[in-house]
């Protein structure tokens, strides 16, 4: 009887891995991203396309656990240490960056004759950026560990703070002074500090023992499941908390950054959130209402222009302002002109409280999820107009009269795992990489790297090669390795030679 109803479901079920699979390889041989191709997808397949799905919230919803997954896998690669580092940029620099936003949208809409209740709900929709798509385009470039990707991260997770406030504000606003609405918005407040308490708390003391009593079992499964049950528990917990559910899954992923089992986790979470993230995707680009957009494009194309070159010109004169070069601050600009996913949620409640009306909530989320839309090509645009950025000595220090037990030339992955393996048995090591941007983003995770070609004999006794009991070579082109080989050979006895890894 039941079968009719598993065979639609199964048909959506392909429908979606389909559309993946065909748009994704042709969307990034044309160099567009798949974050374009999977909003394309999503749109011709959906209600206003091919018409196979017509609820586009109920995927929404599900698939809005790969943004959690995704601030997961970023929370695990961020030490706390790193994270405190960042309080400037977190605080500072994205205060500074949504008040300015914030104050200029909402004059944009003023002067568009929005009510100032209905200018402040849209400023604020707009003002907060989309994790999903930023956070994806930045790991298909590779810049999420570099300092400006990093500086783009701690403003995101700034705009993730702003949603229970943000969400008090809209409540007020509907329930027009309310004393018992007012008594209820401070009970949540302290509902979501004891949340954020309470993970931190467990985080702490009690999952790295949970992950060593599970990995004694040695049931591969088992370890995976736990991982899940990290992820989603952080993030109901946060939910309950009125929160947001990606920065639960954030902190919890920071917490276990330092954890024995940080690289196991990582890899069980990875394909769930690559499958789960491209669903989100999927379900934005059903969501797009073409009947909303045709029946009202002026003011979507005034909202639209208003959007992303309002919010984009703010973002840009932030970041001059706090001494990003241009290129940097361009990039930022154009990356995060967009609305959020957020934006969905706060319209809704707006209109829930009668602060707007259905016809404006419907308009404004046709903005955002366009402006999502075209962020790939703005990036994809700019990226192409403006001149590759080349690396400046900036903050690189020269390797000079180093005397480490141990030289290791090249930083890549394998240099990294030899470096570490030695400072964790206190042997006195010096690096040193011809990679400008692998040393700034090495020492913004605590590293100390030096800059040097390996293949120079001065640079090698710079670095301590005559004095040092071995020289490892790790870099990855092996033609390239044995150069540096053959000069560490040049300069260092044969007996100092302890011996020379070339990563296969």
């Amino acid at each position: 009887m039941s079968q009719p109803a598993e065979s639609s479901e199964l048909i959506n079920v392909v429908a979606l891995l389909g559309a993946a699979v065909v748009a994704i390889p042709v969307f990034r041989r044309l160099g567009l991203g798949s974050v374009l191709g999977y909003l394309a997808a999503g749109l011709a397949i959906g209600p206003f396309g091919l018409g196979l799905f017509d609820d586009p919230q109920a995927i929404l919803h599900v698939a809005e656990l790969g943004v959690v997954m995704f601030l997961f896998v970023i929370g695990l690669e961020m030490r706390s240490s790193h994270l405190w580092s960042l309080r400037k940029e977190i605080f500072g620099l994205g205060t500074l960056q949504i008040a300015v936003c914030a104050l200029v949208l909402t004059g944009i809409g003023l002067l568009l004759g929005f009510a100032p209740p209905v200018a402040f709900v849209a400023a604020s929709g707009f003002v907060l950026t989309s994790t999903a798509v930023v956070m994806q385009l930045l790991a298909e470039r590779g810049d999420v560990a570099l300092p400006p990707g990093q500086k783009i991260v701690a403003i995101l997770l700034f705009e993730d703070l702003l949603i229970v406030p943000l969400l008090a504000i809209v409540a007020w606003m509907g329930a027009s002074g309310n004393p018992q609405a007012a008594t209820q918005r401070w009970q949540d407040i302290g509902i979501g500090l004891a949340c954020i308490v309470g993970l931190v708390v467990a985080g702490r003391w009690l999952l790295n023992p949970l992950f060593r009593i599970l990995a004694a079992s040695k049931a591969r499964e088992v370890m995976t499941a736990a991982a899940l049950l990290v992820v989603l528990g952080a993030a109901l917990l946060m939910q309950v908390g009125g929160l947001s559910m990606a920065m639960g899954a954030f902190l919890a992923g920071v917490l276990l950054s330092e954890s024995t089992f940080r690289h196991q986790i990582e890899a069980d979470i990875e394909p769930f959130r690559g499958i789960l993230l491209g669903l989100f995707f999927l379900g934005v680009g059903m969501s797009l209402d073409l009947h909303v957009v045709a029946a009202d494009w002026r003011l979507i194309v005034a909202g639209l222009l208003a959007l992303m070159l309002g919010k984009g010109a703010c973002i840009y004169a932030v970041a001059r302002l706090m001494r990003s070069d241009h290129r940097q601050a361009m990039d930022r600009g154009v990356l995060m002109a967009q609305g959020g996913e957020f934006a969905f949620v706060l319209f809704a409640a707006a209109s829930a409280s009668g602060v707007i009306d259905a016809q404006v909530n419907a308009s404004l989320t046709a903005i955002v999820v366009l402006s999502m839309a075209l962020t790939p090509l703005f990036v994809l645009l700019q990226r192409r107009l403006t001149p590759a950025a080349q690396p400046t000595l900036e903050g690189v220090e020269a390797v000079s009269g180093q005397t480490g037990s141990v030289l290791i030339i090249g930083f890549g992955r394998f240099g990294q795992v030899a470096s570490q393996s030695l400072l964790a048995r206190d042997v006195d090591v010096t690096i040193i990489d011809n990679d400008i941007e692998m040393i700034q983003s090495a020492e913004q995770f605590g590293f100390k790297i030096y800059y040097g070609d390996g293949t120079r004999l001065d640079v090698l006794h710079a670095s301590g090669a005559h004095s040092a009991r071995a020289i490892a070579v790790c870099i990855d082109n092996r033609e390239a390795a044995k150069s540096h080989r053959r000069a560490g050979n040049a300069r260092v006895p044969a007996r100092q030679v302890a011996g020379a890894f070339v990563r296969p």
